[in-house]
Protein backbone atom coordinates (compact mmCIF):
# COMPACT_ATOMS: atom_id res chain seq x y z
CA UNK A 1 0.00 0.00 0.00
CA UNK A 2 1.20 3.20 -1.08
CA UNK A 3 0.95 5.54 2.31
CA UNK A 4 1.22 9.54 2.08
CA UNK A 5 3.73 9.82 5.02
CA UNK A 6 6.53 7.39 3.28
CA UNK A 7 9.74 8.47 3.20
CA UNK A 8 9.37 10.49 6.41
CA UNK A 9 11.17 10.13 9.33
CA UNK A 10 9.75 11.17 12.98
CA UNK A 11 11.51 10.96 15.70
CA UNK A 12 9.17 10.74 18.89
CA UNK A 13 10.67 11.84 22.51
CA UNK A 14 6.71 11.93 24.03
CA UNK A 15 5.55 10.21 26.98
CA UNK A 16 2.24 8.48 28.09
CA UNK A 17 -0.75 9.33 25.27
CA UNK A 18 -1.04 13.23 23.43
CA UNK A 19 2.41 12.89 22.10
CA UNK A 20 2.44 8.78 21.32
CA UNK A 21 -0.86 9.02 20.24
CA UNK A 22 0.21 11.94 17.71
CA UNK A 23 3.18 9.37 16.51
CA UNK A 24 0.99 6.41 16.61
CA UNK A 25 -1.30 8.16 13.63
CA UNK A 26 1.72 9.82 11.99
CA UNK A 27 3.17 5.91 11.55
CA UNK A 28 0.01 4.37 10.49
CA UNK A 29 0.21 6.88 7.52
CA UNK A 30 3.54 5.79 6.67
CA UNK A 31 5.98 7.75 8.69
CA UNK A 32 9.15 6.07 9.80
CA UNK A 33 8.79 6.58 13.90
CA UNK A 34 11.85 6.26 15.88
CA UNK A 35 11.03 6.45 19.25
CA UNK A 36 13.85 8.14 21.93
CA UNK A 37 13.12 7.15 25.16
CA UNK A 38 15.78 7.99 28.34
CA UNK A 39 17.36 5.04 29.45
CA UNK A 40 16.21 4.16 32.79
CA UNK A 41 12.62 3.25 32.02
CA UNK A 42 11.73 5.19 28.67
CA UNK A 43 8.31 6.27 28.71
CA UNK A 44 6.03 6.44 31.77
CA UNK A 45 3.42 4.19 30.09
CA UNK A 46 5.83 1.33 30.65
CA UNK A 47 4.44 1.14 33.46
CA UNK A 48 0.77 1.99 33.30
CA UNK A 49 -2.23 -0.48 32.46
CA UNK A 50 -3.98 -3.39 34.21
CA UNK A 51 -1.43 -5.62 33.50
CA UNK A 52 0.52 -5.91 36.74
CA UNK A 53 3.22 -8.61 35.34
CA UNK A 54 3.28 -6.06 32.21
CA UNK A 55 4.54 -3.35 33.88
CA UNK A 56 7.16 -5.08 35.12
CA UNK A 57 8.92 -5.77 31.98
CA UNK A 58 8.48 -2.52 31.15
CA UNK A 59 5.49 -3.21 28.57
CA UNK A 60 2.30 -2.02 30.17
CA UNK A 61 -0.75 -2.10 28.26
CA UNK A 62 -0.91 1.86 28.01
CA UNK A 63 2.30 1.63 26.26
CA UNK A 64 1.45 -1.17 24.16
CA UNK A 65 -1.97 0.87 22.92
CA UNK A 66 -0.24 3.40 20.75
CA UNK A 67 3.65 2.70 19.97
CA UNK A 68 3.54 -0.43 17.15
CA UNK A 69 4.67 0.86 14.19
CA UNK A 70 8.08 2.53 15.91
CA UNK A 71 11.03 1.48 16.42
CA UNK A 72 12.30 2.38 20.23
CA UNK A 73 15.69 3.73 21.01
CA UNK A 74 17.67 4.83 24.10
CA UNK A 75 19.52 8.17 24.32
CA UNK A 76 20.54 10.30 27.65
CA UNK A 77 19.81 13.38 26.50
CA UNK A 78 21.42 15.00 30.03
CA UNK A 79 24.78 13.69 28.84
CA UNK A 80 26.73 15.54 26.07
CA UNK A 81 27.62 12.35 24.07
CA UNK A 82 23.63 12.07 24.31
CA UNK A 83 23.19 15.33 22.47
CA UNK A 84 25.70 14.84 20.05
CA UNK A 85 23.85 11.60 19.22
CA UNK A 86 21.04 13.05 19.47
CA UNK A 87 21.67 15.76 16.95
CA UNK A 88 22.98 13.30 14.88
CA UNK A 89 19.50 11.62 14.45
CA UNK A 90 18.21 14.82 14.46
CA UNK A 91 19.97 15.35 10.68
CA UNK A 92 18.54 12.35 9.30
CA UNK A 93 14.89 13.31 10.41
CA UNK A 94 11.97 15.48 9.18
CA UNK A 95 10.22 16.20 12.05
CA UNK A 96 10.68 16.19 15.91
CA UNK A 97 7.52 15.39 18.76
CA UNK A 98 7.99 16.01 22.05
CA UNK A 99 5.42 16.75 24.95
CA UNK A 100 7.83 18.03 27.76
CA UNK A 101 6.91 21.21 30.06
CA UNK A 102 7.73 24.42 27.78
CA UNK A 103 11.47 25.30 28.02
CA UNK A 104 13.11 21.84 29.29
CA UNK A 105 14.54 21.05 25.60
CA UNK A 106 16.06 24.78 25.28
CA UNK A 107 17.69 24.13 28.67
CA UNK A 108 19.19 21.00 27.36
CA UNK A 109 20.11 23.10 24.37
CA UNK A 110 18.28 21.19 22.18
CA UNK A 111 15.19 23.37 21.91
CA UNK A 112 13.46 24.39 17.85
CA UNK A 113 16.25 27.06 17.64
CA UNK A 114 19.24 24.56 18.45
CA UNK A 115 18.21 22.25 16.08
CA UNK A 116 17.24 24.05 13.26
CA UNK A 117 21.48 24.29 13.12
CA UNK A 118 21.63 20.07 12.78
CA UNK A 119 18.44 20.44 10.15
CA UNK A 120 17.25 23.64 8.53
CA UNK A 121 13.90 22.47 7.59
CA UNK A 122 12.96 20.38 10.55
CA UNK A 123 9.54 20.28 11.91
CA UNK A 124 9.29 20.30 15.75
CA UNK A 125 6.20 19.62 17.05
CA UNK A 126 5.77 20.80 21.00
CA UNK A 127 3.11 19.35 22.85
CA UNK A 128 1.66 20.94 26.18
CA UNK A 129 -0.94 21.18 28.29
CA UNK A 130 -1.34 24.59 28.20
CA UNK A 131 1.09 25.66 25.02
CA UNK A 132 4.00 27.71 24.53
CA UNK A 133 3.25 31.25 26.34
CA UNK A 134 0.80 32.61 28.55
CA UNK A 135 0.46 32.31 32.29
CA UNK A 136 -0.01 28.82 32.79
CA UNK A 137 2.44 27.66 30.00
CA UNK A 138 4.74 25.97 33.07
CA UNK A 139 1.99 24.46 35.08
CA UNK A 140 1.93 20.42 34.45
CA UNK A 141 -1.11 19.06 32.60
CA UNK A 142 -2.58 16.19 32.91
CA UNK A 143 -6.03 15.09 30.91
CA UNK A 144 -8.37 15.30 33.95
CA UNK A 145 -7.32 18.95 34.62
CA UNK A 146 -7.57 19.86 30.84
CA UNK A 147 -11.07 18.38 30.84
CA UNK A 148 -11.72 20.49 34.05
CA UNK A 149 -10.25 23.40 32.48
CA UNK A 150 -11.84 23.40 28.90
CA UNK A 151 -15.51 23.36 30.17
CA UNK A 152 -15.60 19.82 29.40
CA UNK A 153 -16.70 18.44 32.53
CA UNK A 154 -19.52 21.04 33.24
CA UNK A 155 -21.35 19.41 29.99
CA UNK A 156 -20.65 16.41 30.93
CA UNK A 157 -23.17 13.88 33.31
CA UNK A 158 -26.70 14.97 33.87
CA UNK A 159 -27.92 18.12 35.67
CA UNK A 160 -28.09 16.60 39.11
CA UNK A 161 -24.62 14.66 38.19
CA UNK A 162 -22.42 16.91 36.42
CA UNK A 163 -19.69 18.08 36.34
CA UNK A 164 -18.52 14.27 35.58
CA UNK A 165 -14.63 13.74 33.43
CA UNK A 166 -15.48 11.76 29.99
CA UNK A 167 -14.68 7.83 30.38
CA UNK A 168 -11.32 7.74 28.49
CA UNK A 169 -8.51 10.43 28.19
CA UNK A 170 -10.77 12.39 25.70
CA UNK A 171 -8.34 16.25 25.96
CA UNK A 172 -5.06 13.72 25.22
CA UNK A 173 -6.76 11.88 22.43
CA UNK A 174 -7.84 15.45 20.63
CA UNK A 175 -4.63 16.71 21.76
CA UNK A 176 -2.69 14.10 19.81
CA UNK A 177 -4.98 14.54 16.91
CA UNK A 178 -4.46 17.78 16.39
CA UNK A 179 -0.76 17.71 16.63
CA UNK A 180 -0.74 14.76 14.01
CA UNK A 181 -2.65 16.89 11.80
CA UNK A 182 -0.64 20.33 11.90
CA UNK A 183 2.26 17.66 11.01
CA UNK A 184 1.02 16.19 8.51
CA UNK A 185 -0.05 19.96 7.14
CA UNK A 186 3.57 21.08 7.62
CA UNK A 187 5.52 17.96 5.81
CA UNK A 188 2.73 18.75 2.41
CA UNK A 189 3.76 22.47 2.02
CA UNK A 190 6.04 21.46 -0.78
CA UNK A 191 7.33 25.56 -1.05
CA UNK A 192 8.40 25.62 2.56
CA UNK A 193 12.32 25.90 2.91
CA UNK A 194 12.69 26.61 6.08
CA UNK A 195 12.23 25.35 9.88
CA UNK A 196 8.97 25.30 11.11
CA UNK A 197 7.70 25.41 15.30
CA UNK A 198 4.32 23.96 15.19
CA UNK A 199 2.93 25.05 19.73
CA UNK A 200 -0.16 22.99 20.19
CA UNK A 201 -1.61 23.35 23.62
CA UNK A 202 -4.38 20.78 25.05
CA UNK A 203 -6.41 22.80 26.44
CA UNK A 204 -6.74 25.23 23.27
CA UNK A 205 -7.38 21.90 21.19
CA UNK A 206 -10.21 20.69 23.79
CA UNK A 207 -11.63 23.42 23.56
CA UNK A 208 -11.72 23.66 19.65
CA UNK A 209 -13.39 20.52 19.54
CA UNK A 210 -15.74 22.10 21.62
CA UNK A 211 -16.82 24.47 19.18
CA UNK A 212 -20.16 23.12 19.08
CA UNK A 213 -20.79 23.81 22.39
CA UNK A 214 -19.37 27.34 23.14
CA UNK A 215 -20.61 28.83 20.08
CA UNK A 216 -23.98 28.83 21.92
CA UNK A 217 -21.96 30.46 24.44
CA UNK A 218 -20.08 33.25 21.86
CA UNK A 219 -23.41 34.26 19.94
CA UNK A 220 -26.31 33.34 21.45
CA UNK A 221 -24.86 34.28 24.70
CA UNK A 222 -25.99 31.26 26.10
CA UNK A 223 -24.12 29.02 28.88
CA UNK A 224 -23.75 25.21 27.84
CA UNK A 225 -25.47 22.94 30.63
CA UNK A 226 -24.90 19.43 30.75
CA UNK A 227 -27.81 17.40 29.15
CA UNK A 228 -27.33 13.83 30.18
CA UNK A 229 -28.01 11.38 26.68
CA UNK A 230 -30.31 14.18 25.84
CA UNK A 231 -29.32 16.16 22.62
CA UNK A 232 -29.14 19.94 23.45
CA UNK A 233 -30.48 21.02 19.63
CA UNK A 234 -33.32 17.99 19.14
CA UNK A 235 -35.85 16.12 20.90
CA UNK A 236 -36.56 13.08 20.49
CA UNK A 237 -33.13 12.54 20.06
CA UNK A 238 -30.93 10.89 23.10
CA UNK A 239 -30.79 7.42 24.83
CA UNK A 240 -34.02 5.58 25.45
CA UNK A 241 -34.94 2.84 27.26
CA UNK A 242 -36.64 -0.22 25.15
CA UNK A 243 -37.87 -3.84 26.25
CA UNK A 244 -34.64 -4.53 26.40
CA UNK A 245 -31.08 -2.28 26.01
CA UNK A 246 -31.13 1.16 25.85
CA UNK A 247 -31.29 2.53 22.03
CA UNK A 248 -30.24 5.74 21.09
CA UNK A 249 -32.15 7.42 18.40
CA UNK A 250 -31.42 11.09 16.40
CA UNK A 251 -34.70 11.83 15.15
CA UNK A 252 -33.59 15.17 14.54
CA UNK A 253 -35.81 16.04 11.55
CA UNK A 254 -39.69 16.25 11.73
CA UNK A 255 -40.33 13.49 8.53
CA UNK A 256 -38.22 11.21 11.13
CA UNK A 257 -40.02 12.05 14.00
CA UNK A 258 -42.85 11.48 12.12
CA UNK A 259 -41.61 8.31 11.06
CA UNK A 260 -40.53 7.22 14.56
CA UNK A 261 -44.07 7.70 15.65
CA UNK A 262 -45.84 5.42 13.66
CA UNK A 263 -43.21 2.96 13.36
CA UNK A 264 -43.64 2.62 17.43
CA UNK A 265 -47.46 2.29 17.11
CA UNK A 266 -48.11 6.03 18.11
CA UNK A 267 -49.00 8.24 15.50
CA UNK A 268 -51.12 10.18 17.60
CA UNK A 269 -48.02 11.70 19.11
CA UNK A 270 -47.12 13.41 16.34
CA UNK A 271 -50.35 15.26 16.30
CA UNK A 272 -50.25 15.82 19.73
CA UNK A 273 -49.90 19.76 19.80
CA UNK A 274 -47.04 19.42 22.56
CA UNK A 275 -44.97 17.66 20.19
CA UNK A 276 -45.70 18.57 16.94
CA UNK A 277 -43.14 21.41 16.14
CA UNK A 278 -39.62 21.05 16.64
CA UNK A 279 -39.49 24.10 19.54
CA UNK A 280 -42.40 22.54 21.59
CA UNK A 281 -40.25 19.20 21.42
CA UNK A 282 -37.62 20.97 22.92
CA UNK A 283 -40.02 22.35 25.76
CA UNK A 284 -41.43 18.91 26.33
CA UNK A 285 -38.90 16.58 25.91
CA UNK A 286 -39.04 14.82 29.10
CA UNK A 287 -43.15 13.87 28.20
CA UNK A 288 -42.13 13.15 24.93
CA UNK A 289 -39.37 10.73 26.14
CA UNK A 290 -41.86 9.09 28.46
CA UNK A 291 -44.74 8.22 25.66
CA UNK A 292 -42.22 7.08 23.39
CA UNK A 293 -40.43 4.79 26.00
CA UNK A 294 -43.67 2.98 26.70
CA UNK A 295 -44.01 2.40 22.88
CA UNK A 296 -40.56 1.04 22.69
CA UNK A 297 -40.94 -1.02 25.83
CA UNK A 298 -42.80 -4.10 23.37
CA UNK A 299 -38.95 -5.13 21.74
CA UNK A 300 -35.62 -5.04 22.44
CA UNK A 301 -32.94 -1.93 21.38
CA UNK A 302 -31.72 -4.78 19.00
CA UNK A 303 -34.86 -4.86 17.51
CA UNK A 304 -35.85 -1.69 17.57
CA UNK A 305 -32.81 -0.43 15.61
CA UNK A 306 -33.69 -2.75 12.72
CA UNK A 307 -37.37 -1.49 12.71
CA UNK A 308 -35.91 2.15 12.93
CA UNK A 309 -33.30 2.50 10.59
CA UNK A 310 -35.42 0.72 7.98
CA UNK A 311 -37.74 3.48 8.15
CA UNK A 312 -35.30 6.32 7.53
CA UNK A 313 -34.47 6.88 11.57
CA UNK A 314 -31.34 6.67 13.07
CA UNK A 315 -30.41 4.44 16.29
CA UNK A 316 -28.37 2.49 17.43
CA UNK A 317 -27.71 -0.30 20.77
CA UNK A 318 -25.66 1.30 23.47
CA UNK A 319 -22.89 -1.67 23.67
CA UNK A 320 -20.04 -2.56 26.02
CA UNK A 321 -16.69 -2.07 24.63
CA UNK A 322 -16.68 -5.78 23.96
CA UNK A 323 -19.67 -5.70 22.15
CA UNK A 324 -18.33 -2.95 20.33
CA UNK A 325 -14.99 -4.49 19.39
CA UNK A 326 -17.28 -7.59 18.27
CA UNK A 327 -19.66 -6.19 15.90
CA UNK A 328 -19.08 -6.86 12.05
CA UNK A 329 -19.06 -3.47 11.26
CA UNK A 330 -15.93 -2.74 13.04
CA UNK A 331 -14.36 -7.21 12.19
CA UNK A 332 -15.04 -5.85 8.46
CA UNK A 333 -13.42 -2.77 8.43
CA UNK A 334 -9.80 -4.45 9.90
CA UNK A 335 -9.85 -1.71 12.88
CA UNK A 336 -7.72 -4.17 14.94
CA UNK A 337 -4.04 -6.18 13.88
CA UNK A 338 -2.62 -8.90 15.51
CA UNK A 339 1.18 -9.39 16.39
CA UNK A 340 1.99 -12.82 17.06
CA UNK A 341 4.19 -13.62 19.98
CA UNK A 342 5.35 -10.35 20.73
CA UNK A 343 8.93 -10.23 22.36
CA UNK A 344 8.73 -8.85 26.60
CA UNK A 345 4.86 -9.78 26.07
CA UNK A 346 4.92 -13.43 25.62
CA UNK A 347 1.62 -13.52 23.87
CA UNK A 348 0.04 -12.41 20.47
CA UNK A 349 -0.92 -8.49 20.91
CA UNK A 350 -3.98 -7.70 19.44
CA UNK A 351 -4.38 -3.65 18.95
CA UNK A 352 -6.39 -0.81 17.30
CA UNK A 353 -4.60 0.77 13.42
CA UNK A 354 -6.38 3.76 12.71
CA UNK A 355 -9.49 5.09 11.76
CA UNK A 356 -8.98 5.92 7.91
CA UNK A 357 -8.78 3.71 4.63
CA UNK A 358 -6.34 4.72 2.06
CA UNK A 359 -7.79 3.40 -1.43
CA UNK A 360 -10.06 1.10 0.59
CA UNK A 361 -7.30 -0.73 2.72
CA UNK A 362 -6.32 -0.13 6.33
CA UNK A 363 -3.24 1.08 7.39
CA UNK A 364 -1.24 -1.08 9.17
CA UNK A 365 2.36 -0.99 10.51
CA UNK A 366 5.35 -4.01 10.30
CA UNK A 367 6.05 -3.86 13.72
CA UNK A 368 4.86 -4.57 17.51
CA UNK A 369 5.64 -2.01 20.13
CA UNK A 370 8.91 -2.41 21.10
CA UNK A 371 10.98 -3.02 24.14
CA UNK A 372 12.79 -0.29 25.78
CA UNK A 373 16.22 0.55 23.72
CA UNK A 374 15.39 -2.84 21.47
CA UNK A 375 16.78 -0.77 17.93
CA UNK A 376 19.60 0.92 19.66
CA UNK A 377 22.22 -0.83 17.57
CA UNK A 378 20.36 -0.94 14.49
CA UNK A 379 19.56 2.40 14.57
CA UNK A 380 22.77 3.81 15.57
CA UNK A 381 24.96 1.59 13.11
CA UNK A 382 22.60 3.42 10.52
CA UNK A 383 24.23 6.84 11.82
CA UNK A 384 27.57 5.04 10.79
CA UNK A 385 29.06 4.01 14.66
CA UNK A 386 30.99 0.48 14.89
CA UNK A 387 29.69 -2.00 16.95
CA UNK A 388 32.24 -1.35 19.06
CA UNK A 389 31.35 2.49 19.59
CA UNK A 390 27.55 1.84 20.19
CA UNK A 391 28.82 -0.54 22.82
CA UNK A 392 31.04 2.50 24.35
CA UNK A 393 27.89 4.49 24.73
CA UNK A 394 26.28 1.75 26.23
CA UNK A 395 28.99 0.94 29.01
CA UNK A 396 29.06 4.89 29.58
CA UNK A 397 25.53 4.84 30.34
CA UNK A 398 24.56 7.56 27.14
CA UNK A 399 21.84 4.95 25.47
Amino acid sequence: MSLPLNGYRILDLTNVLSGPFCCHQLAHMGAEVIKVENRKGGDLARQLGADPELIKRFMGISYLAQNAGKRSVTIDLKQEKGKALFRRLVRTADVVVENFRPGVMTRLGLGYEDLLKDNPRLVYCAISGFGQDGPLKDRPAYDQIIQGMSGVMSVTGAPDTAPYRVGYPVADTVGGLTAAFAVAAALADRKRETGIFLDVSMLAATMVSMAWAISNKLIAGQEPQPMGNENVTASPSGTFKTGGGLLNISANKQEQFEALCTAVGRPDIHADPRFHARHDRLRNRYELKAELETALASKSADEWCEVLNAVGVPSGPVYSVSQALAQPQIVQRDMTSTFPDVPGVGRDLHLVRTGVKVNGATPAVDIPPRQLGADNREVYGELGLADDEIEALRAEGVI
